[in-house]
């Protein structure tokens, strides 16, 4: 076998070098079947790898059109429909994929009539044309190995291009741009994820036109240059100038997001990728494209929804840009929106968001979109409902269509018919009937038919949360995650600026309990302005080095996050626990360099807490071993479902086919909780969930019946968990729980419901 090559000096000189002369080629007489030969030649000369090939989207399928490397029979002959093989999923996906061993990825589908059975590593992107996949561009070598970056940003170049020659040349089928362009005419029903709770109706108003980039070749990079600086200018400009206008009450997080967006805007480095992308030879529009394809392929490879919210600042910062330097500055914001409508984006951000009519603005429908996005934090700060991961939008929904968003129940109605708009209404009515019902529980306790009282807590991480204390009647905040600030900052929050944040909360709950979780970061969860060594290798970043294994790590983080909690916790009770213990030294060492910063404190003379106590999170299966070693050093302790779901199950909880493959309701888990709450009886420590299962009626049921009597949950959680267990008869169901735990049913969560059901438990809708 040959050795790979050895990678260009740098992706702006090898992309110059293959755009120079796609420019020769694209300038020539050459029909279209010629000029992609050449193409796939010059690619595979310049990349020095042994297969190049270029599949387009005819007839609804990816037809391989010319290839060097393959055999040349194979051309026109092998087609692979959007989703089956690697190129297929390259296309479907509208992401990159770089392989050492290309047969070994679940989607390879061997073709026999290539003859690529010789060749091991593969790399492809996809070739984009108005925000769809239109074919893929794909590279083979012989040697099992991955691509350099380099030589992948040249790829990603290269298809830029190539979308300009393919729609110039007509060669993917009208018939397949037709396809995806024309909407059907019928009502439809749409499904998302519920992003801010609400219902609204309205017309659909897009929040901005397509730009499509008609020229990506520069004939002069200086002037590009130049284009894109005025545009960066003038951009800089309209940021300041709406977060000036902002009008929101005092204080709240959406005032650090409007912030931290704003050092998005004057970010130097991400102007420095635009200027290399012009350095290679594009347009300032193609540039600018070209970096933004870049944020959303590496969106897609970040699993902590959090990292990805940063890039969606960018990617909505670029959507501006790109309007600037093209000229087509309109949007349905700057139009102004004459009647109740509903908002269609891809993404938004916060600052786009914010120059809508509150009045007028009765929803948000995004195509991506997750719970904790900057333009969500503010979104929920203007009541505002939002429905996001929504499919299809582009080719569903047309201008004016009638919408009605349910964002509770994660649907949009497009086009609706008259009796679905009023079995719409009735249930708007019906919702507004049922909240004012759970707000009369506000302030009834969670007490059992039988008298039991349950500890209901909120989970939060905002300052903005803690309202839902008052709102919700929860007895506390069983689980805070300080981590959040450090996510949504541009920079290392100091001492001060922690302090300030936890006092503020303190204040907020008042008499009422908060558990500080020390920071959860690294791994998944790695922060642009720390890093990690060789954190970038780490397959499994969820088990990898991050929460407490980082923190004990970087003792020097911890030691200024245990003075600020102490200092804000002054004259109060301090509440303290620690993530992702995996073994009792752990804990040990953790709670040591909080008691030496108290010590530390008190001989300079500080306001001390009245009492400091500690407590850990359960998330390690294997915990449970050495839990009767922790137990006479522990206050509380805390079941992390969240994260103990996915290591029990060895099932990575952000991806997309695993996600709802394994349920709460096993008996694995179920079964496991049962243990600890065995082995926690007769201590002197208080045994909690949190979690998003302790804020579903059912699995809340199940986690009662276990033995928990204390779940930390989301806010709008626990109006309907508190309806639950106050129609709930606490010693029946304890009774039946080593019953269904010994002989469970095929069907878990049906048993529960079907006992449920019986007993007349209220378990909403």
């Amino acid at each position: 076998m040959s050795s790979p090559p050895p990678p260009p000096t740098t992706a702006a000189q090898s992309a110059r070098t293959i755009l120079t002369r796609l420019h020769e080629v694209m300038a020539s007489r050459t029909n279209a079947q010629g000029k992609l030969n050449q193409v796939v030649g010059i690619i595979g000369e310049c990349l020095n790898t042994e297969v190049c090939s270029i599949y387009l989207l005819r007839e609804g399928a990816l037809e391989l059109f010319a290839t060097r490397g393959l055999n040349q029979e194979a051309v026109h002959v092998t087609r692979l429909a959007l989703g089956e093989g690697l190129v297929g999923t390259i296309a479907d996906q509208i992401e990159t994929l770089n392989l050492d061993e290309a047969a070994a990825h679940p989607d390879f589908s061997y073709r026999p009539e290539t003859g690529e059975d010789l060749f091991h590593s593969f790399a492809g992107v996809p070739i984009i044309r108005r925000e769809r996949a239109v074919g893929v561009l794909c590279v083979q070598h012989t040697d099992p190995r991955r691509y350099d970056d380099i030589e992948i940003e040249t790829l990603q170049t290269v298809a830029m291009v190539l979308s300009e020659l393919i729609a110039n040349a007509d060669l993917v089928d009208d018939a397949a741009r037709l396809d995806a362009a024309a909407a059907d005419q019928s009502a439809q029903r749409l499904s998302g994820q519920k992003l801010v709770d609400g219902m609204g109706a309205g017309i659909a108003v897009f929040h901005q036109p397509r730009i499509t980039i008609e020229h990506t070749v520069a004939d002069d990079v200086e002037a590009e240059r130049h284009r894109v600086y005025a545009a960066f200018d003038k951009m800089r400009e309209q940021i300041d100038r709406m977060a000036s206008q902002a009008e929101f009450g005092v204080g709240g997080e959406h005032e650090e997001v409007l912030e931290t967006y704003k050092m998005f805007a004057y970010d130097e480095g991400w102007s420095r990728r635009i200027n290399e992308a012009i350095d290679s030879g594009l347009t300032a529009e193609a540039a600018i494209e070209r970096v933004q394809q870049r944020t959303r392929m590496r969106m897609r490879q970040i699993d902590d929804p959090l990292l990805r919210d940063r890039m969606h600042d960018l990617e909505d910062l670029s959507n501006r840009l790109i309007r600037i330097v093209s000229g087509q500055m309109g949007t349905a914001a700057q139009m102004g929106l004459r009647q109740d409508s509903i908002l269609i984006a891809r993404n938004l951000g916060p600052a786009e968001l914010l120059e809508y009519d509150r009045r007028r603005l009765k929803g948000v429908v995004l195509e991506e979109g997750s719970l904790t996005a900057h333009v969500i934090i503010v979104a929920r700060a203007m009541g505002v409902p939002v429905l996001g991961r929504v499919r299809s939008v582009r080719t569903s929904i047309r201008e004016g269509d009638l919408l009605l968003l349910d964002a509770s129940a994660g649907t949009l109605h497009v086009r609706p018919a008259q009796a679905v708009q009023d079995a719409f209404e009735a249930k708007h009515q019906a919702s507004q009937k049922r909240r004012a019902s759970l707000a009369s529980l506000r302030d009834l306790p969670a007490v059992t038919q039988d008298g039991i009282q349950i500890e209901l807590m909120i989970n939060a991480g905002l300052r903005e949360d803690v309202s839902a204390l008052d709102l919700t009647g929860a007895r506390g905040i069983g689980l805070f995650r300080t981590e959040f600030q450090f996510l949504v900052s541009a920079t290392l929050p100091q001492r001060e600026r922690q302090q300030r944040l936890y006092r503020d909360v303190l204040d907020a709950a008042g008499e009422r309990p908060v558990i500080f979780r020390t920071v959860d970061i690294g791994g998944d969860k790695a922060l642009p302005y720390m890093k990690v060594e060789n954190a970038e290798h780490e397959e499994n970043p969820a088990m990898g080095w991050r929460a407490l294994r980082l923190a004990l790590e970087r003792e020097g983080l911890l030691k200024v996050q245990a003075r600020a909690l102490m200092e804000a916790a002054a004259g109060r009770t301090l509440n303290v626990m620690f993530p992702m213990v995996s073994e009792p030294w752990e804990y040990e060492a953790a709670r040591a360099l909080f008691v030496r910063q108290r010590e530390w404190l008190q001989q300079h003379n500080k306001k001390l807490p009245i009492a400091v106590r500690y407590g850990a999170m359960l998330e390690v299966p294997g915990l449970i071993e050495t839990l009767d070693l922790m137990l006479p050093h522990l206050d509380f302790l805390s079941i992390g479902t969240n994260d103990l779901t996915q290591f029990l199950f060895a099932a990575d909880r952000a991806h997309p086919r695993l996600a709802e493959r394994y349920d709460w309701l096993s008996p694995i888990v179920m079964r496991y909780i049962a243990r600890v709450v065995k082995l926690v009886a007769g201590s002197r420590v208080q045994l909690g969930v949190c979690g998003e299962m302790g804020g579903r009626p059912l699995e809340a049921m199940a986690l009662l019946g276990v033995g928990i009597d204390r779940l930390s949950i989301t806010p709008a959680g626990v109006g309907p968990v508190k309806a639950m267990i106050r129609s709930l008869h606490l010693g029946e169901l304890r009774a039946a729980m080593p019953s269904m735990l010994a002989h469970p049913t095929s069907d878990p969560r049906g048993q529960y419901q079907a006992w449920a059901e019986r007993k007349g438990v209220d378990l909403g809708d």
